[in-house]
């Protein structure tokens, strides 16, 4: 379940009687690493209480549209922002109608219409009820409009009767989120990142560092992993786990970055860098603790190692991502660095932004290439790492399809 790490689930819960189950699916999503929220309909709460969902989850259960305190901020949006996936479970016959229509006369149906990523619905009614010709039109309908219809399985059912119109069983709703999230869109390449800060020592307890988290860079090895990648990891001083399915080299200072990503590109297709690398250390470091003796204190610094450029401009080198983070004129200063490191791609991002970049668990970014930009809008950095991952895999194949070109074009021309 290592793709449901981290992950965002809303959880829409309406008035059938296979709410009972969704309370097991909670408990099992989270115990996969995922975070969830749980949306209620009216009718949902004869079946299940709203405490319940709250004491499984861990997070305050949503039924009323108009909450004041949450709706103040615009809450129904910013839940509809913060999933990664939505998933109604169970989906009664008048929510998938409602849904058809457009109609936001809920929480839940207002957070369906207002999303734009994966929407999954987990049906569930009487069999005479899902045969019904205006259910199958509906379902229809929402099939060609890119909703995961999840379902529903035959057996017998709370009415006495037996036939299709049971909700899938927990794992089986487990096993289509987690198809959301996998892909093989980076199946069966190499990729090598870099990610976190450097230390650069002055003395054995005090040392130049920044104020990188390292999370842009976690995010993004584990979106490679879940797209199929072979990511290895050289990853700075962190207090983050290592990101299941990725290998990861921790090192210390830039030299040792440096030394680590060199031995290992030449065997990575994709290099992805977005470990904040300290530009300078102390041209001499004490051996001993400086002692607070002078009324100031001057070191000398000495530049590090580019590891950006020499990787991408090296004999053979891999696609090359770079990351900028800026304190000004962001657009310039980007394709400036895109362009005199020779990076296939630049992701950027302003420093300094309220609720975004360092030590948050939110981003935007600029993404620059040849030929092309675009903005992706502030969200998880989870979400950012996915976004950029398929933008990254997309210019990949297409980068290597030009190299394959132009191998057959010079094969040509020498015979």
């Amino acid at each position: 379940m290592s793709a449901l790490i981290n992950k965002h689930i809303l959880l829409g819960v309406t008035g059938g009687v296979a709410a009972y189950k969704s309370a097991e699916l909670v408990r099992r999503l989270r115990e996969s690493g995922a975070e969830v929220r749980v949306v209620m309909t009216d009718a949902a709460t004869q079946f299940v209480t709203p405490l319940t969902f709250q004491a499984l989850s861990g997070s305050p259960t949503r039924v009323a549209l108009f909450d004041f305190e949450a709706e103040s901020a615009m809450g129904h949006i910013d839940l509809a922002r913060w999933a990664d996936a939505i998933l109604v479970a169970p989906a009664t016959a008048n929510f998938l109608a409602r849904l058809t229509q457009g109609l936001a006369d809920d929480l839940l149906t207002s957070l369906c219409l207002a999303f734009d990523r994966t929407l999954l619905v987990a049906p569930a009614m009487n069999r005479t009820m899902w045969a019904n010709a205006a259910t199958q039109a509906n379902v229809a309908l929402l099939r060609e409009r890119g909703i995961c219809i999840c379902g529903p399985a035959a057996g017998e059912q709370a009415c006495g009767e037996t036939g299709p119109g049971r909700m899938l069983e927990v794992g089986e709703l487990l096993s289509m989120l987690l198809s959301v999230f996998e892909s093989d869109a980076l199946a069966g390449v190499r990729v090598l990142m870099t990610a976190g800060p450097t230390r650069e020592a002055i003395d054995p307890v005090r040392f130049i560092s920044n104020r990188s988290s390292g999370k842009m860079g976690f995010a993004m090895a584990r979106a490679a992993a879940e797209a199929g990648a072979d990511v290895t990891l050289v990853t700075g001083p962190v207090a983050l786990g290592c990101p299941e399915r990725v290998g990861c080299v921790p090192v210390v200072a830039a030299e040792d970055m440096y030394a680590n990503v060199m031995q290992r590109v030449h065997n990575c297709d994709i290099f992805i860098a977005a470990a904040a690398v300290a530009d300078y250390r102390v041209a001499s470091v004490a051996t001993q603790k400086i002692k607070k003796s002078e009324a100031s204190l001057t070191l000398q610094l000495v530049r590090n190692p580019d590891i950006l450029a020499a990787v991408a401009q090296g004999t053979h080198p891999p696609f090359t991502v770079g990351f900028a983070a800026e304190t000004e004129r962001l657009v310039e200063h980007a394709r400036a660095k895109r362009m005199a490191k020779s990076l296939n791609m630049v992701v950027a991002n302003q420093v300094g932004m309220p609720g975004a970049g360092f030590d948050s668990d939110n981003n935007t970014v600029h993404v620059f290439w040849e030929g092309g930009d675009l903005v992706l809008p502030l969200a998880s950095k989870d979400q950012i790492a996915r976004q950029l991952t398929g933008m990254i895999a997309t210019y990949y194949r297409t980068w290597v399809d030009h190299k394959l070109a132009g191998y057959d074009q010079h094969a040509e021309d020498s015979a």
